[in-house]
């Protein structure tokens, strides 16, 4: 029955993929934003949602946490219709669609060639980020979580190893080994420090503990390596502005514990600042 219903939801999206494309970028960002608007309430459930909202933002009231809901949602219908788009986002005529700020880092760490770790949220569209990076000539993995239904998996996974990053490593312990391979191999790691862990600690998040990896936090203790926060966020329609942080370097007596709860604190700054823009239907502080 599941596998009958993932099929009806790949035919579903493959159809608007396609009907994306006619329509063009421009009409349809608002479109889809407007369809997810609607449909993604159905899809997730607003419990989860709102608690995560006020969990960030107490003194919310309701008609405000449904709002920032809403927006959410329309932004995510725009990230879902830009993967229809996403070769001409990687081609170079697109560049003036994304604002860059901080490309010095990334091409003195391209010029230094030492592995860092790069660590993000899934802040608006978020697979811009590691498009870029691996644009900018560095050598690059980055780990992502395979899609639960495996019909839409398949797409995702070739258009994120065509367009987006060509090293593409499943979240989990098996690709915890790879990331360890491509790293001392001397491939920077992107990963998303946002997402509920099991194999993480807990670690305070908006006040609240909520488990966290501790992948960045173990890379720099076994390596000494520098983390490398970036963010994106959409300015207008479909431009974006992205910024890539100066370098984190930690001391040799920084904990794990420390060092997690440090990132998770960079990631709450992020969140503040474009709330709308980030993905609150996780189950974060499950």
């Amino acid at each position: 029955m599941k596998s009958l219903k993932y099929f009806i939801q790949f035919i579903i999206i493959f159809f608007f993929f396609i009907l994306f494309k006619l329509l063009g970028l421009k009409l349809s960002s608002i479109i889809s934003g407007k369809i997810i608007s609607y449909i993604g309430p159905f899809c997730r459930p607003k419990k989860i949602i709102y608690s995560n909202i006020l969990k960030a933002f107490p003194n919310l009231n309701p008609s405000q946490v449904e709002l920032l809901s809403k927006k959410m949602w329309f932004n995510y219908g725009r990230i879902l219709c830009e993967y229809s788009f996403i070769k001409r986002f990687r081609n170079s005529k697109f560049n003036s669609m994304i604002e860059i700020k901080g490309q010095e880092i990334l091409e003195k760490l391209k010029n230094d060639n030492i592995p860092v770790i790069f660590i993000s949220g899934h802040f608006n569209n978020f697979e811009l980020m590691a498009m870029h990076i691996e644009k900018s000539g560095i050598n690059l993995a980055a780990v992502y979580r395979p899609l639960n239904n495996s019909f839409l998996n398949l797409i995702m996974e070739n258009i994120r190893k065509k367009y987006i990053c060509k090293n593409q490593i499943k979240k989990g312990i098996s690709g915890t080994k790879k990331l360890l391979s491509f790293f001392k191999s001397g491939s920077s790691i992107a990963l998303m420090i946002d997402q509920r862990v099991s194999e993480g600690i807990k670690s305070n998040f908006f006040k609240h503990e909520a488990f966290t990896t501790t992948i960045p936090a173990q890379f720099v203790k076994k390596f000494g390596c520098k983390v490398v926060p970036i963010y994106i966020e959409r300015t207008k329609n479909y431009n974006f502005k992205l910024t890539i942080h100066n370098p984190i370097e930690y001391t040799p007596d920084d904990t794990i514990q420390e060092i997690t709860l440090d990132l998770n604190s960079w990631l709450e700054k992020m969140i503040l600042k474009n709330p709308e823009q980030w993905i609150w239907s996780h189950n974060r502080w499950k």
